[in-house]
């Protein structure tokens, strides 16, 4: 899997590439399985364009679990907690869901992002999975009790905004 690093503007400062196993059950068996090179910090993947609110996380599998379940939520992978901890805010941004990973420097990252947040006049909401992460929390529970996780962690004006109607 390989994955564009962008600046706020959109212009490519990076890459991030994850080797895979060819049926696509997690990660290949090569030393390291994760590579980035470029101008990382600050900057992150991008889904979708972020206007007045977006979710931010560390890894793109994370971040991509969490996006079936808020499928037009604009949304960043930092691709690690530190570099979370660092990343810029777009310029209309109001509302930040900071998606943390169940464990110390998960911990650390929200809470840096949370002091920055609203230090900067954003509102900060912290989704948290169940397991270690949104990705495990997918696998091991299914997509419904993701989506139902979740709605009652964000905000009720964008639990119509972007989650999508149960069929």
């Amino acid at each position: 899997m390989i994955a564009a690093v962008t600046d706020l503007d959109g212009r490519i400062t990076g890459a991030h590439r994850t080797w895979i196993q060819r049926d696509g059950s997690g990660k290949a068996p090569v030393y390291p399985p994760r590579k980035a090179m470029g101008e990382l910090l600050g900057n992150a993947v991008r889904l979708g364009e972020a206007q007045d609110v977006m979710a931010a996380g560390e890894g793109i599998e994370t971040i991509l679990s969490l996006r079936q379940a808020l499928p037009i939520m604009p949304m960043v992978s930092a691709l690690s907690a530190g570099h979370l901890a660092a990343i810029l805010f777009p310029p209309h941004l109001r509302r930040l869901y900071i998606v943390r990973d169940n464990d110390p420097a998960g911990d650390a990252a929200r809470d840096s992002l949370v002091d920055r947040a609203i230090g900067a006049g954003i509102e900060a909401i912290t989704l948290s999975p169940m397991l270690g992460d949104f990705n495990d929390d997918l696998v091991s529970f299914g997509l419904e009790a993701l989506r139902a996780q979740i709605r009652v962690q964000i905000a009720p004006e964008d639990v119509s905004r972007f989650m999508p109607r149960a069929p």
